[in-house]
Formats: C-alpha cells, structure tokens, sequence
C-alpha cells in the first residue's frame, strides 16, 4: 500500500504545536462547510444514507496495522529475531525525538497545528470532480492521509474523498493533535517494507527516534527530512520504476534527485515554521549515508542459528487455539512479543561447543572436513523447556538437531540418526522399572546367538558381537555391560523385556517418533509413538531396536535425558514460554508433567550406573550421568557415520550427535577413522554441560542423585575404567536406515505439532550415503 502524491500546504502555522481554539462563530462556520462538502459527496455519489458514514468510521483503536512481530530469549528483553515483511515498530508520541515530528508537519501539512484536519476547498473539489465527473482529488492534511491510510486498510474502495473527511473530522474532534500526529507516524510508510517512522529510522540509517537514546543513535533532522520526503511516493512505480522511482535515493539517480529536491523543499518549511533557523539551515548537509537497499531489511536474525529455533516457535504455535488455521501474516504482521523458553546463556554455550568451526569448539572437533556436523539440544529437567539449540550454523539451512511442520505442513529437517549404544538408556530404564537390579547378572560373551531374534550363524547378518571388552566378561553384571556398553548383554536384555516394553519406555520418557527402514522404500519412514498402541508399534521394529538402529530425533532424545533427570518426570518440550500483544496475553506457557512409572529405587539405580560412564564424568563438582553412542558406516567394522553423547545433571539434560553433512563416514583430518562417542561428541557434551551449569550460577548440592539400596543385593563393586573400542559392533538386519533424511509425518502425528500453516524456510534435499547400509552400535 502506498500513499498518493499529496498537495503540498504552504499556509503558515505557529510551529508551536498548541491548539488555537477558535470562536464559536467561526468554529459554527467551520462545521457548515464540511456538512456542506459531505452532502455536495453524498449528491454527486447518489449516496443519501450519510448516517452509515458516522455510525461505522474507523477510529485509530479500530484498525489493525502491520506490525513486526518480535521474537525474545527467555529473559523477555534479549532480542533473537525480527518477523515479518512489513516492519513497523511503534513507538509513542511522547517518546518520540522532535526530527520526524518537524520534518513530517514541514513535508505534508505546514497548517497541522491550527487546521481543522480536513482541507475545505480540496473537499469541495472532489465534490465538483464527482458531480462533473473530473478526475478524483487527493488528500493533503495529515489528518486526512491518515483518514486514507485508515481507509485503504480496511479495504473502501468507494466515496473515498467523504470517508476521508468524516474520519479526519471525528479525528479532530476526538483526538488532540499530538495523538493524530502520532497515529500517523507509526501508521504511514516509507517505502522498503518500512512502515511508521521507526521502522524507516531503522531500515534506512540504523538509528531510532526514541529520545531516550543515545544522542549518536538518534535520527537528526537532516536524516529525519529524507525519510519524510519518502512519504510522497515510497515505492517506485510498478509500471514505471525507471521514469518515476519515487524518492529512495539508493535506487537510482532519478530518485536521488528527487530526494534531494523534496528535502530541500522540506528544510525551507522547516524555516518558515521556526524548526530552523536560516543559518542552521543553510549548514544542514544532505545526508549521503543512507543505507543500501536490502530485501530481508524487515527482518533480522533468522539467518543465525537460532532462526532454527524460530521455525520451531512458528510450528508450535500454529498448533494452538489463538492461532491454529491463521494465515502464515496473522503471526509475522501481527505485532506479537514472542517470549520463547531458549535461555541466552545456554544458547551462547550451545553455539560455542557444538559450533564445530569455531575456535571455542574442543579440540578434538575443531579443524575437522568441513562435511563434520554437530548438533546439540539442552531441555530443562521438570519444565520441558529447550534451554538451548543448535542444528546448524544457518537458521535458513539444514535442521541437524530435529524437525518441524513448515508453513504448508510439510515436515523438515535433518535431525534424525541412529542412535547407537546412546539408546541402552531406555532399554536400562525398562529394566529397572521392571525390577531387575543393575547388579543381575548376564551372560556377556564376544558373541552370541539369538534365534528368536534371527541372528545366528547362519543368518545373513550373522550373530551378535561386542563393540567392547569388559574384565567381567564373560559373565557381567547389568551395570557393568552399560558401563562397558556390551550389544551382547543388551541385546539378551531387549529380548527378555520385549521390544514393546523397550519401545514404550523410551516413548513414554520423550522419544516421540522413530524411523522405520520400510521394504520399497529408500528412505527411513517416520514413524509416531505416542498414543499408538506399544505392541502395535513393536511390530516395525527388530530386536535391534534395543541396540540404537533406527533413528531417533536429538531433541527428543535430549528430552529423554531431561526425564531422568527429574527422577522420572517427563514434561512436554516447547520452544514458547509466552505470547503478548500490548497488554494482552495471547499464549500462556503450560507446564505438564507425566509419571514414566519409574519408582525411587528405580531412577536411583538408573543414575548410579550411567553416572559411571566415564565420558559422562564432570569437572566441575556436579553429579552427572550419560551415556555414548556410536553407528557404523555399511559393512565396516572401523568407519562410523553417527556418533552421539546424551546425559544429564539434576539442573540440565543435553544430547549431542556427531556426523557428517553427506552420510559419509566420519574421518578426522589426519585420515583417521578413530571416531567415537567418547571422543567425538563427549568432548562437545563436557565443555557444554560445564560452561552451561556456570553460566547458569546453580549450586550442585540441590541437585545431587541419590543413592540406591540395592534390596538384597551385595555392597556394589568398584567401576573400572571404560575400555577403548577394540572389536567390531554387530551387523544389524537387512532392514537398516540409511542417511537421515527429511522426515516423513504421519497421517495424524500426537507428540509432535500437527501439520498447519506456519512460517518457515524450505530446506534442500540431503545428499545421499555412499555405504548403502550401517552396521551397528557402540
């Protein structure tokens, strides 16, 4: 929308901005010639029901104005991202700085502060023009460009000219000047998607008007006349943008002249008015600093790695009730505060270690081929809010950490992988539960058969082999083959349970969907566990489930992690703590929480053993529990193409995976297939998880683990240290994921937002895996 060239008012004002009240003579005269110039409209459109026109006016308060939508870390005040492609930022009247307000008055209405809003003698024009059929006149008091801009908002498109007057009539008489003033400030727009004075302020010389700030970042009156000799045209001519460009001095030379002349013109109104002196005048320099012309300038920060985060927020929010079946601009234009759960602190830490190209990352990631990928999700232990989020570099890019409903309902992102050993967490979980001590005892050989399951010697993905060695071997006891993460032991363990009690455990603690390799289909399929019955869902999945096969999302195993960490309290994960819109509160951040069924005992005995990890181990005095994982690359018993680390604090939960951006395997830049969970995304996971925690200034005494009883057990043995990965991890069966690929959503997906409109950037395709086929976990 733009607003047409208006005349331009020379009449002289007082410049004080005061109101002159005027006799009643000549107040009573005033009235007479705007009924006259209303009826003489009425006449000449064949409109006799003129009391429609006063009952239905839209008033200021009325309109709804494109406005950008501001998204905030958790702290309410900390900016991430500016939506929307029409900018405006409103700002009061009173809290302007007096550049803009000059500029505007000298530019479109030197009689603002002693005219009555309308302009008669063009009124009664337009009435001739209808009457004769002349061409159509245009406003020239500000009073009545807003009238028009109030006008064109809400879609008139007939006897405009009268709806103008009687909106800037019941202006004036409603209204003071400073408020209509400052209606049309924040309300007309300056071209660029600019809309209001801020906005303009912003996008053209990356200051503001906000008097309150410093006197360097505040617009000038030689800056505020060149955006206000904007109003006159914003935007070039679509039929013509050449020959009439309108008044953007960076778009071409015609308009830099244009520009340059209605300034001019404004800085001799700013000296009859009394703004200027003659001499300041005369030193006043035409600014040459105005910024180039930037397509994404009314938006800002979805580029970074949080615009990851955005797409989420969007997703979220589309699902509920104050926005669900909106349009994509409901939201963007809307003039919301979005307050979203990610804290600042953890972000900058997040960003920091699992950023693997900058110099913060460990050492062990930093420098690595650049198709090395992290990504690393933190969750708040009781809340479910996402503290952190990193999935890559570009918030317009690639989603390595999970996925999201896009704005025509289409599931994106990357962030889906095998998870490896990491998934023993759940099957550990379902064990305890179940009541089996993590001091019972298995039998933990370097390689056993399993019929049942189809893994025997004859079979072609053959027995199943440790990726490990443990001194207990070959008979260990539950707690030892996690430490030593042995497939053997947890693979017996997955059959005893049931792949559906396994399943079930790691769906009821946050594990929402996993992806099926289906017979036809290249690509791994999505599958929704929640609300689906266990044993139904168990169907599409092998024993090897238990040992991390098929892929699961790093946010939703991050939320697993942060289950555990409040003693067995799973609460939904969201991405939005808040939604306001001026003083009213449109979304309120609901917390709830679901009981996995894990006793005291239980969560104790789970803590104990994964706290033994020893990648899991801190340095900074806090007890912590994890667990590594690691997949391998088709046939190859040395390459592995995902590597993760999950665990937790009493405070924190954060899982981490390590891969690669084209399905190859990970190789250092030495030529070193030595990648592990331990030394891969353990490092990424400690730097995190400690400069997190300090960042966060809580005390570890208040989230110290307990201790478990081990009824009718023997005193617990000593942990001994994790040994190195020696020996191949076991081949999986036929049916094995291939890449992580773009999720495919179910038909009516429970855990995850359903598929609605939202805002949101296409992703492309991933590259596909050389090895067609992974092996296994360690």
């Amino acid at each position: 929308m733009r607003v047409l060239p208006t005349g331009d008012n020379d009449n002289a004002a007082d410049g004080s901005g005061a109101r002159v009240a005027p006799a009643g003579r000549k107040r009573r005269r005033h009235r007479i010639l705007i009924f006259l110039a209303v009826f003489a409209l009425l006449g000449g459109s064949g409109l006799v029901a003129g009391g429609y026109y006063f009952d239905s006016v839209p008033t200021p308060t009325d309109l709804r104005l494109p406005e950008s939508t501001t998204v905030y870390y958790a702290d309410g005040r900390t900016k991430m991202a500016t939506l929307g492609a029409e900018n405006r930022t409103i700002v009061p009247y009173d809290q302007m700085n007096d550049s803009a307000k000059q500029a505007i008055v000298a530019a479109e209405d030197r009689s603002f502060w002693t005219n009555k809003g309308i302009d008669f003698s063009g009124v009664l024009r337009a009435a001739w023009s209808n009457v004769t059929g002349g061409q159509r006149q245009g406003a020239s008091t500000i009073t009545q460009q807003y009238a028009r801009v109030a006008a064109d908002l809400n879609g008139v498109t007939y006897s405009r000219k009268l709806r103008e007057a009687v909106i800037a009539w019941k202006l004036d008489d409603k209204y003071s000047k400073e408020e209509i003033l400052g209606f049309y400030l924040n309300t007309v727009p300056f071209g660029r998607g600019a809309y209001g004075i801020e906005a303009a302020a912003q996008t053209y010389f990356g200051k503001t008007v906000q008097r309150d700030a410093p006197a360097a970042n505040q617009l000038t009156p030689a800056e505020a006349m060149v955006l206000c000799a904007m109003v006159k045209q914003p935007e070039a001519d679509p039929n013509d943008p050449e020959g009439s460009p309108g008044y953007d001095p960076r778009r071409n030379a015609t308009a830099k002249q244009n520009s340059i002349n209605r300034w001019n013109y404004i800085r001799d109104g700013m000296v009859k008015l009394g703004y200027l002196s003659a001499e300041d005048a005369a030193n006043l320099a035409y600014p040459d600093d105005v910024k180039p012309i930037d397509p994404n300038a009314g938006r800002s920060g979805l580029d970074r790695p949080t615009g990851l985060v955005i797409n989420h927020v969007l997703s979220e929010l589309r699902q509920d009730e104050a926005f669900k079946g909106k349009p994509a601009e409901f939201i963007r234009d809307g003039g919301f505060k979005i307050v979203t759960t990610i804290d600042k602190r953890v972000q900058d830490a997040a960003e920091a270690a699992a950023d693997i190209r900058r110099d913060s990352a460990p050492e062990a990631v930093r420098g690595q081929p650049k198709n090395w990928q992290a990504a690393l999700v933190a969750v708040e232990p009781g809340t479910g809010r996402v503290l952190g989020y990193y999935g890559g570099n570009d918030g317009a890019g690639a989603d390595y950490a999970g996925w999201y409903y896009d704005e025509n309902g289409e599931a994106r992102g990357f962030g889906q992988h095998p998870p490896g050993s990491s998934f023993k967490v759940y099957d550990l979980a379902a064990a305890v539960g179940d009541k089996i001590s993590v001091k019972q005892h298995f039998d933990s050989p370097e390689t056993k058969e399993f019929p049942e399951s189809g893994r025997t010697k004859e079979s072609p993905a053959g027995p199943i082999r440790n990726a490990e060695h443990a001194p207990c071997q070959p008979d260990c006891a539950l707690w030892e083959a996690t430490v030593a993460s042995l497939n053997v032991t947890y693979f017996e363990l997955t059959e005893k349970l049931g792949r559906a009690k396994v399943i079930d455990m790691a769906t009821r603690a946050g594990v929402d969907s996993m992806w099926a390799t289906e017979k036809g289909n290249p690509r791994p399929q999505r599958v929704e566990l929640r609300g689906q019955p266990a044993e139904e869902v168990a169907g599409r999945f092998s024993t090897e489930v238990g040992i991390g096969q098929y892929g699961i999302a790093v946010q939703d195993h991050a939320n697993g992690m942060a289950t555990f960490a409040a003693g067995g309290k799973r609460a939904e994960q969201h991405f939005v703590r808040s939604v306001t819109k001026g003083d009213e509160r449109v979304v309120e951040e609901r917390l709830m929480q679901a009981d996995v069924g894990l006793d005291e005992e239980a969560i104790n005995q789970l803590n104990w053993t994964l706290s033994r990890v020893k990648a899991a181990k801190l340095d900074n005095g806090w007890d912590s529990a994890g667990k590594t994982g690691t997949w391998q690359a088709g046939q190859s018993t040395t390459q592995n193409v995902h590597t993760w680390m999950v665990g937790y604090t009493g405070a924190l939960a954060a899982a981490v995976w390590l891969g690669t951006t084209d399905g190859k395997p990970l190789r250092t830049k030495d030529g070193s297939y030595e990648v592990y969970g331990s030394t891969g995304p353990g490092p990424i996971w400690r730097q995190f998880m400690e400069q997190a925690t300090a960042a966060l200034k809580l005390d570890p005494d208040k989230y110290r683990f307990g201790t478990p009883e081990f009824p009718d057990d023997t005193p617990s043995p000593t942990a001994p240290e994790t040994p190195k990965p020696t020996t191949p991890s076991p081949t999986p069966t036929a049916a094995s994921p291939t890449a992580s690929k773009v999720p495919t959503p179910s038909s009516s997906p429970t855990g995850r937002p359903k598929p609605t409109t939202t805002l949101s950037p296409s992703l492309s395709p991933l590259p596909s895996l050389s090895p067609s086929r992974t092996k296994g976990p360690r």
